[in-house]
């Protein structure tokens, strides 16, 4: 893999582990969730009236992954609202790529080299042990058990759009394609959100944290653009797997800054995706 993409990847795994933290700890998380999807959207509109419209062959795709991230943003905001940020949050991305091996393979026809393979298998096992250790503690009940669901459910969700923005940028340029994506997921979030909490409350949030909200919305635009950037430079596979290493990040993040559990376990989870990522790297 090229030092770029590698580059972009990590990049972007840091973003997103920081924007998803400052979402945990807004006082209205699904509020805060539809304004950073607004602030996105309005950020790439202004952008896009720069770049122009991606080639037309790329719409059918920005509206399907448009579709699919607005699923996305729903389940992580309700997510969120009920579940550890460091269980949901490694389980969620930590499934996906997997799953994007599969599709990858399928779809795209890309076949891990042994050692790449190795690699990403390494990335899925430490996901795992990170996610798992929520079902080992003592006090286990329904509502541990519903927000793994919910995050395997985010997974398969991240892992069709992933497949989809994969295919589409190594056919088009990523810029434009991500910038008219981003711009339409409000279309469709925007209702919803209104819709379950009335304009006043969706107000109140702005007024409550405005500058949390715009930087939440800056970081989400930039994290994905650079992994679209990546996923152009080097097979959707590794790029996937080796993104992931946010959960890495969000899993202390978690511990450090929420108080929440992280524990003997969720440590070698991490030094065990980092071995992965290492391998995909430097043999991949």
């Amino acid at each position: 893999m090229s030092i770029l993409a590698l580059a972009l990847l990590l990049s972007s795994a840091v973003l997103h582990a920081l924007w998803n933290l400052i979402l945990k700890q807004s006082p209205e998380k699904y509020v805060a969730m539809g304004w950073q999807v607004i602030i996105s959207g309005v950020l790439s509109l202004v952008v896009l009236f720069f770049t122009g419209l991606p080639p037309r062959s790329m719409w059918l795709f920005a509206g399907i992954s448009m579709t699919l991230e607005a699923i996305y943003f729903t389940l992580l905001s309700f997510a969120y609202s009920d579940h550890d940020f460091s269980l949901v949050y490694p389980v969620a991305r930590g499934s996906a790529p997997a799953l994007v091996v599969l599709w990858s393979f399928i779809f795209l026809h890309e076949i891990p080299s042994a050692w790449g393979f190795l690699g990403i298998l390494l990335i899925i096992c430490g996901l795992v042990i990170i996610g798992s250790t929520n079902l080992l503690q003592p006090h286990q009940n329904k509502l541990q058990f519903k927000g793994i669901a919910i995050a395997l459910l985010i997974a398969l969700v991240i892992s069709i759009y992933t497949l989809i923005d994969g295919f589409s940028v190594k056919h088009g340029p990523a810029l434009p394609y991500g910038l008219l994506m981003f711009t339409l997921v409000p279309v469709l979030t925007t209702p919803v959100m209104l819709g379950h909490y009335g304009w006043q409350k969706f107000r109140a949030g702005w007024r409550l944290q405005p500058w949390r909200l715009l930087l939440i919305g800056l970081l989400g635009v930039v994290a994905y653009l650079f992994a679209l950037f990546a996923y152009s430079l080097a097979p959707v596979n590794y790029s996937e797997a080796i993104r992931e290493v946010s959960v890495v990040l969000g899993a202390f993040a978690g511990w450090q800054f929420l108080g929440e559990k992280l524990g003997k376990i969720r440590v070698l989870g991490a030094a065990v995706i980092f071995a992965g990522i290492v391998l995909i790297a430097v043999l991949g």
